[in-house]
């Protein structure tokens, strides 16, 4: 029988910054008040896209930069300013990972169109062999009873055409080089629907998933993505609220930034 699944997200990666190395610098340029507010507040990935900020202008206290007299010291206001300013290129500093699990290739193909700022790992389907065709249907297609059981018959016929071939080409069988099984993997692939689940390792930074959240959670956007998005935008407002502190999340899923040109 058909497996269907719900695509699942897991953040797995996320900066870490070396404070003793920070704390050295600091001390080159005469900015070490400034890592007190560093063991106060905030997350690593904020740090290091503050760090970058005030680097620019050698701002991390009055007086190092004789141009400025005076700088943010309130954490929210300082990143409110970077986002409202345009001031893009600190935000790309923080990378997060990402493991989406259970995800189509309907997913991966819309994905993949947003390649700045970002890192792709893909599981292939040259090299695993499937055993089963894994499904994400929304729940509107599973309300609707004469869908549901046609959609039911071809998934069952194409497991059942793939565990065919797999014995056709006793792919099994003792002895079958790697590269044989490679080869028939690869053409059995190509009678996988695109709605089969798959893993995908996404890395990207706050600057790409900020543009990738709001563009991927519009009304407009495909379901599928739509909620995976809305996982990933609930993460990164758990992660880094300061830098996402401009996003609104509407009823629908939504998310909606204050400051779109960053």
């Amino acid at each position: 029988m058909p497996r269907f699944v719900e695509p699942e997200v897991f953040l797995i990666a996320q900066p870490e910054v070396d404070y003793d190395e920070v704390a050295r610098y600091l001390e080159l340029v005469g900015g070490e008040n400034w890592m007190d507010t560093l063991y106060e507040f905030g997350s690593d990935a904020e740090d290091l896209v503050e760090f970058g900020g005030r680097l620019c202008y050698r701002s991390f206290e009055p007086g190092l930069n004789p141009n400025v007299t005076k700088v943010r010291t309130d954490k929210a206001e300082y990143f409110k300013n970077i986002l409202k300013s345009g001031h893009g290129s600190v935000v790309e500093h923080a990378n997060f990972s990402f493991a989406l699990h259970n995800v189509s290739r309907v997913f991966t193909h819309e994905l993949v169109r947003h390649r700045a700022g970002c890192a792709i790992s893909q599981e292939s389907m040259r090299f695993v062999r499937l055993t089963d065709i894994p499904f994400w249907l929304p729940q509107w297609a599973k309300d609707d009873p004469e869908l549901y059981e046609e959609s039911l018959q071809v998934l069952h016929m194409l497991e059942k055409h793939q565990k065919w071939m797999a014995e056709h080409f006793k792919l099994d069988d003792d002895g079958v080089p790697f590269h044989e099984k490679k080869a028939k993997t690869s053409f059995m692939r190509r009678f996988a629907p695109d709605g089969v689940a798959t893993s995908l390792l996404w890395t990207a930074n706050i600057r790409t998933l900020r543009h990738v959240i709001e563009v991927r959670t519009a009304a407009g956007a495909e379901e599928e993505i739509r909620l995976v998005f809305d996982a990933i935008a609930k993460t990164m407002k758990t992660e880094v609220p300061k830098l996402m502190q401009d996003f609104t999340r509407e009823e629908n899923g939504e998310w909606i930034p204050a400051h779109r040109k960053v």
